[in-house]
């Protein structure tokens, strides 16, 4: 990275965004654990929501806070049972998504800044102790 350069432009822009967030979404869809916490005609909206947050996040465009204010990620996700299960399962997903890139798209050190950043996500989100999933829920 150039001094003038920050991690966004350096991985690729919006377009590595939304190819990383695009192959999470097509495995969520038919997962059965994160699947159903989807409303199922809001997909485009999620995925949308999604990318919009890691850009920001990452340094590339404000249209996540200009569009929806403040992330506010746990109350956002507040009335979705979360969790070990359902966070692992996110964080499976992502890996995929993750590792569907092309070779070379992230460096070893692009792909574990963003992998840190998921498995910190994932963790906080947790909201449900015990697990529904291993209440059979």
């Amino acid at each position: 990275m150039t001094s003038t350069e920050n991690f966004y432009d350096s991985v690729g822009g919006e377009e590595t965004f939304s190819l990383i967030v695009h192959r999470f979404y097509e495995q969520v869809r038919t997962d059965d654990i994160l699947g159903p916490m989807y409303p199922p005609d809001d997909w485009e909206g999620a995925e949308q929501r999604l990318k919009m947050f890691l850009v920001q996040f990452w340094g590339g465009p404000k249209d996540y806070s200009e569009q929806r204010g403040h992330p506010r990620l746990r109350m956002r996700h507040a009335h979705y049972p979360i969790g070990d299960t359902a966070a692992q399962r996110w964080l499976d997903l992502m890996s995929n998504a993750l590792d569907s890139l092309d070779e070379g798209t992230l460096t070893t050190d692009q792909r574990t800044a963003i992998w840190d950043h998921m498995l910190r996500a994932a963790d906080m989100l947790i909201n449900s102790n015990p697990d529904p999933h291993e209440r059979g829920e």
